[in-house]
């Protein structure tokens, strides 16, 4: 990873700052891009921190990327991270909770990667890993408009996967379960958060996918669903 550009999107979330920190601690740069203002939390030395980025909005995504590519000289792997869920049946439900999944989890991606292309293509190892999820391989009760939107991601991974893979750029996407966040512990109290899929683990994973040594694997949808 030493020397390698990192750009994290959700990165103030738990998973964002998982992945940012693991990658920072093996000598990647890492630019950090979020919805939210900056946290008050500590961030990785020599991070470049952008908070207040709305990626549902093409023109300031595109701007968060070249702030980042300028600062670094480059980018060489773009983490998918940012994005939302809700639980909602559809009959009572709300129309706007599908368009608003919709933009959160698949145009956050999409205007993301559209703008980091033309950087990860002047990469000797360009990478993008998107954050899917295994709930979009079969949808549960009020799961619908979210497994939608993520479904959307999958769909964009392979897609993006079939339109780089000549230029050397891999687009890949992890499906996790359920991730082990204090926010998913108050929601679930008393499940059994052992069982769920721990930040760092994800992280690994991802990180893994967004390495040189991935070099042979693109448009995967991964699984990593703990002991769920």
């Amino acid at each position: 990873m030493a020397g390698r550009v990192f750009l994290v999107t959700g990165a103030f979330g738990a998973l964002g700052s998982a992945v940012a920190q693991a990658a920072a601690e093996q000598g990647a740069c890492v630019a950090l891009v979020d919805y939210a203002k900056a946290p008050s939390s500590p961030t990785p030395d020599g991070a470049l921190v952008l908070g207040g980025v709305d990626l549902t909005d093409a023109n300031q995504a595109g701007a968060a990327i070249e702030a980042a590519a300028e600062r670094f000289g480059g980018i060489d792997a773009l983490l998918n991270i940012a994005g939302g869920f809700a639980w909602e049946k559809v009959e009572g439900g709300s129309a706007a909770s599908w368009y608003d999944l919709y933009r959160l989890n698949v145009l956050t991606a999409a205007n993301a990667s559209r703008a980091a292309i033309p950087h990860l293509k002047r990469s000797a190892a360009g990478r993008i890993v998107n954050v899917g999820a295994n709930a979009a391989l079969k949808a549960a009760l009020g799961m619908g408009a979210y497994a939608a939107s993520k479904a959307g991601v999958h769909a964009l991974t392979q897609s993006l996967a079939e339109e780089l893979k000549g230029d050397g750029v891999t687009v890949n996407a992890v499906l996790p379960s359920i991730i082990d966040t204090p926010a998913n512990r108050a929601d679930m109290p008393k499940a059994d958060h052992s069982a769920w899929v721990a930040p760092a683990d994800l992280a690994a994973v991802m990180l893994f996918l967004a390495s040189e040594e991935a070099r042979a694997v693109t448009g995967a949808l991964l699984p990593v669903t703990g002991r769920l």
